[in-house]
């Protein structure tokens, strides 16, 4: 039974936290068969849920009637309220009774959906990802109907993938986890400025826990003290006078340090990593007769051992301020999202910090879904939130046909959608509507759509969704026979990744590049949070071959166009520039591109 966060009156819970544990609960009562009208409804509040900027929480603690939010109905609302004041939903509990919520974790490995992780339960007694993993070694699995031995080593590499990831959360749920938690530390009395560190500064897709740097002058007790008494920390790893620990329900942890003002750039530095930056700055400085650590740079003493300084021993040169450590060490300061090592040191060092794209470059959206096919919005819904954004265009780009489970569009139904493009176009013409379609890559590399459809498309997109454990080579030559086709214009995603669920499939990204650069197709870095793929190495080498990266959302609804920031880091993590970027040319501009081979 789940301990009850909330039977002091003063424990917190997160909106992540209640949608995670609607999810198990849906999760759980697909594995038990039940309703599929009622799973998907649970699913759709969850939906509500994870878009809401105010905490359920509080919403009930004001007398509001969650009912009022969209998708949330009677029950479901009752189990959020159930699970905020007691910490527990008793319908989990029954339904756990008859399966056990371990198996929601089999549910999340590539190969096990709802119906196989039942019959491994009830076949072979399988409750826990080790439990079949044994199974699956003693080739007990092997057997059951619906598995087989491709099956069985296709759920093997799934297991090492679950396991690699363990313990790590994606950037999207951890800034949804730590809000509360910076609201907090802001709130401690004496608090001066407050910021995230870690790899969540340097926004990393996937992050193992999160750094807090609060500036406070004095002993810094108390503000620790505060730290750790926040409400939504399920246990406290330490508590000291500069630095607390504590680990919230969802398992994140997180750390707190506390830094006097002369030292709180010095320390903000330090601690945003990475280790390898670091490493390269204090050789630098070295070479200099300069020490850098979190307290500051200092002069090293005629004649001393660094060694033997003590930690604030020799001339301060810089410390209160992140930029003056750069510039203490004859350095340009370097954006967090480049400290990997990977050369930014030395163009810091000659001063030619490079200009990096954000979000205000971009023009438009060059990927996203309506309710022809798996989208949750209208055409028009998702123009006026294009147009919300000040998008210049955007890509309409439904679902080809081979994607027959979401509605996937015919040639028939692709030609009456360009009939619906055509009256909203009209309606809105502040934005340009270009028809387009995410076409399926086949099992062979040729496209599901026939060549008269996709000749009236202004842009075609095209990506893989099946028969994805092809062989590298096979995979390879599938794409790049795809990106031949003389109609196409962007592959996206290219690696097929779901980041903690699927690994890339088999691709020699260097060579699919390289036909890139050869064939003027573009590539898509897909920003929804749950892929950014193409990764951040791999839009470092499009960038270096001059091919064309475009940042789209992949949006299913208005609120997925948000999603934008998540690409925009990464791109800027593989040093990508204003210029490099597709989708910040003018409409002109794309016009011109779209038109580039006559």
């Amino acid at each position: 039974m789940a301990r009850s966060f909330f039977s002091d009156g003063h424990r917190l819970m997160e909106n992540l936290d209640v949608s995670r544990t609607l999810t198990e609960l849906a999760d759980l009562l697909e594995i038990q068969g039940a309703s599929p009208f009622r799973i998907r409804a649970y699913r759709n509040a969850v939906n509500t849920i994870n878009s809401l900027s105010r905490s359920l929480q509080a919403m009930l603690g004001a007398g509001e009637d969650l009912t009022e939010l969209p998708a949330v109905g009677d029950s479901v609302a009752k189990y959020i309220a159930e699970l905020i004041e007691t910490g527990r939903i008793s319908r989990l509990e029954e339904v756990s009774a008859e399966y056990p919520r371990s198996l929601v974790q089999l549910m999340r490995l590539d190969g096990v959906g709802p119906k196989k992780a039942k019959k491994l339960f009830l076949d072979l007694k399988v409750r826990t990802v080790d439990d079949l993993e044994v199974e699956l070694r003693a080739g007990r699995v092997q057997g059951l109907d619906g598995f087989g031995v491709r099956s069985a080593d296709k759920i093997l590499r799934a297991i090492a993938d679950h396991r690699k990831h363990a313990g790590r959360f994606q950037i999207h749920e951890v800034e949804k986890l730590i809000a509360g938690v910076l609201e907090h530390v802001h709130a401690a009395p004496g608090v001066g400025r407050v910021k995230i560190a870690g790899s969540l500064r340097r926004r990393k897709e996937t992050i193992g826990d999160v750094d807090i740097i609060a500036e406070f002058d004095g002993d810094g007790t108390a503000v620790v003290d505060h730290f750790v008494a926040y409400s939504g920390a399920e246990r406290i790893s330490g508590a000291g006078s500069t630095k607390g620990s504590m680990v919230l329900h969802s398992g994140l942890q997180v750390d707190l340090r506390v830094i006097p003002p002369r030292s709180f750039g010095a320390a903000l530095q330090y601690f945003s990593g990475s280790k390898e930056h670091n490493v390269a700055m204090r050789t630098h400085a070295v070479r200099q007769g300069l020490r850098v650590n979190e307290w500051g740079v200092f002069r090293v003493p005629d004649g001393a051992d660094p060694a033997s300084l003590g930690k604030e021993d020799g001339e301060r040169l810089a410390g209160d301020a992140e930029e003056g450590v750069y510039a203490a060490l004859g350095m340009a300061w370097v954006p967090p999202v480049l400290r990997e090592n990977r050369g930014e040191v030395e163009v810091a060092i000659r001063g030619e910090p490079p200009e990096l794209v954000s979000l205000e470059d971009i023009r438009g959206d060059l990927q996203m879904h309506s309710t022809w096919s798996d989208g949750k919005a209208s055409i028009e819904e998702m123009a006026r939130a294009c147009i919300a954004r000040g998008y210049e265009y955007f890509a309409l780009t439904d679902h080809s046909q081979a994607m027959a489970m979401v509605g996937g569009l015919t040639p028939e139904r692709a030609r009456e959608q360009w009939l619906e493009i055509a009256e909203v176009q009209a309606r809105l013409p502040e934005i340009l509507i270009l028809r387009s379609v995410e076409v399926d890559i086949l099992k062979d590399g040729s496209l599901d759509l026939p060549d008269d459809v996709l000749a009236e498309l202004d842009v075609v997109v095209v990506s893989v969704h099946s028969l994805m454990d092809q062989d590298r080579r096979t995979m390879t030559d599938r794409v790049i026979r795809a990106m031949r086709h003389p109609s196409v214009d962007i592959l996206a995603h290219p690696t097929g990744r779901l980041i903690n669920r699927r690994e890339p499939f088999e691709l020699d990204v260097e060579a699919m590049l390289e036909a890139a650069a050869e064939l003027s197709v573009a590539v898509e870095l897909n920003a929804n949070p749950n892929r950014l793929d193409l990764n951040d190495l791999h839009v470092h080498r499009a960038k270096e071959l001059g091919v064309p990266v475009v940042i789209s959302t992949d949006a299913h609804s208005p609120r997925g166009l948000a999603d934008m920031r998540f690409g925009v880091d990464q791109a800027r993590r593989g040093w990508l520039s204003p210029a490099d970027v597709l989708n910040t040319r003018s409409l002109a501009e794309m016009k011109m591109w779209l038109g580039r081979r006559g």
